[in-house]
């Protein structure tokens, strides 16, 4: 692999695709725990979101490393 993804004709270096991917990801599960009602045990949303999104981002990362071997 060569670290680029070919949008269009645009090279998109390949952590830049897996960061908007993961901000998908955190969209669909911000929703999720949104409608069961998490968010009134969280103190603070956006840091809560923001650390979540660092989480999702780093097993992402780690899992796609692992897959490319």
């Amino acid at each position: 692999m060569t670290g680029q993804f070919d949008l269009y004709g645009a090279f998109l270096p390949s952590f830049a695709a897996l960061a908007l991917f993961t901000y998908g990801a955190l969209r669909a599960l911000a929703s999720a725990l949104s409608k069961i009602g998490f968010y009134r045990l969280v103190w603070h949303r956006s840091l809560f979101n923001l650390a979540l999104y660092l989480t999702l981002l780093g097993v992402f990362s780690i899992a796609m490393s692992w897959f490319q071997r």
